[in-house]
């Protein structure tokens, strides 16, 4: 077999089929382009019959077709890549779109080194990201369900003046509401509804909970989220957030590249001498970037080291700590300088960028692939 021609092979995957565009070597124009099934024997033997000629490169977009295409292709000997949709370039005008068109263009900006790939994490890695994922999920709807009701209580009257909402305290009251007599039985019938609904929800949450905790101290993941923990903002779920999204971030060689992958770099309009920043670009991870955006309204609150992260910290490493510490100064900061003439959302996404740069300084030397042979062997 000869392996002197390389063929670059764009794929456009829908759930039903497959359309492949074959370049060879540097041609202008693509060999071929074949609309297939997605049948993974189907797509191994077309394949097979490229490998009899060559290398065979392929690349297609990342998308909810997820990564089993792409592990069958390495499997088979094909070194497969996935893009960032959101970061394909486009050139202005260009409005015709079609499968073929598409095929076309992914391999030849992937041949031409003008995609950016994704981070494609192993099956493990994946599952547990999925499982971090669904809690996000129920947190959502349970946030969902709980304005329902509190919608639905100040429509007939009852606002709850006795603390904070969703404490021990307002449960209890939303419970003796539901006391016979109280309401209407069409109004008893639809809280009664949506409060089983929340405490259905909460409950899958916090059984979530107590499974990703336990995740959390296994050797895959410990060393990473050990470190991320001390830093302010950050408990174990966040902390899980962040070290199933990103994995290994030796692949980042600067913070500013992080920073460009959770989407927190503003976007830029330059023209001739003038150059104008705006507002974020948003691309690329959007739960990384929303936790980190999260974990910044912390730092309103003068620089502390509190008693559960001061637990959190207790026989971790004393420069990850420091830089902890660190951070919480300079964000604090921060945070105040930008708040006086910008609104506090403002302040918050660049708190949120600056702690990209701390949480990179703390993780880049931790080799997730060693984490996960221990883990394996475990």
């Amino acid at each position: 077999m000869s392996c002197s021609i390389n063929f670059w092979v764009g794929l456009d995957v829908h759930k039903d089929s497959i359309t492949a565009a074959v370049f060879k070597d540097r041609d202008a124009e693509p060999l071929h382009v074949d609309r297939l099934p997605y049948d993974l024997r189907k797509i191994r033997r077309y394949v097979q019959r490229l490998q009899a000629e060559g290398t065979v490169r392929a690349c297609y977009e990342a998308s909810g077709a997820g990564y089993v295409l792409q592990r069958s292709l390495e499997q088979w000997g094909v070194e497969c890549h996935l893009a960032a949709p959101s970061l394909i370039p486009r050139r202005p005008g260009e409005r015709r779109k079609t499968d073929r068109r598409d095929a076309i263009k992914i391999a030849r900006d992937f041949r031409d080194g003008r995609l950016v790939l994704i981070h494609v994490p192993t099956e493990q890695d994946e599952r547990i990201r999925d499982l971090v994922r669904c809690r996000e999920t129920l947190q959502r709807e349970s946030v969902k369900s709980r304005h329902y009701i509190l919608k639905f209580l100040r429509r007939r009257g009852f606002v709850f003046r006795d603390g904070e909402n969703w404490t021990v305290r307002h449960f209890n009251w939303i419970r003796q509401i539901l006391a016979p007599g109280t309401l209407a039985d069409e109004d008893h019938v639809v809280l009664s509804e949506y409060f089983a609904l929340l405490e259905y929800k909460l409950q899958r949450r916090d059984q979530l909970d107590r499974r990703i905790e336990a995740l959390a101290l296994t050797p895959r993941y410990q060393p990473v989220v050990d470190r991320i923990a001390c830093f302010r903002g950050f408990k174990t779920q966040a902390a899980m957030v962040i070290a199933t999204e990103l994995g290994d971030l030796r692949r980042f060689e600067n913070p500013r590249q992080l920073m460009a992958y959770v989407g927190l770099v503003p976007s830029e309009h330059s023209s001739g001498d003038r150059r104008r920043l705006g507002a974020i670009t948003k691309t690329g991870n959007a739960r990384v970037r929303h936790t980190l955006i999260q974990a910044a309204w912390c730092y309103r609150k003068r620089p502390a080291v509190g008693v559960p992260l001061k637990r959190r910290q207790q026989g971790q490493d004393p420069d990850v700590i420091r830089h902890a510490w660190k951070c919480q100064h300079r964000l604090y900061s921060l945070f105040h300088r930008l708040a006086v003439k910008k609104p506090a959302q403002v302040a918050a996404t660049a708190v949120a960028r600056e702690m990209v740069g701390f949480l990179w300084a703390v993780l880049r030397d931790i080799d997730v692939s060693q984490l996960q042979e221990v883990s394996a062997a475990a």
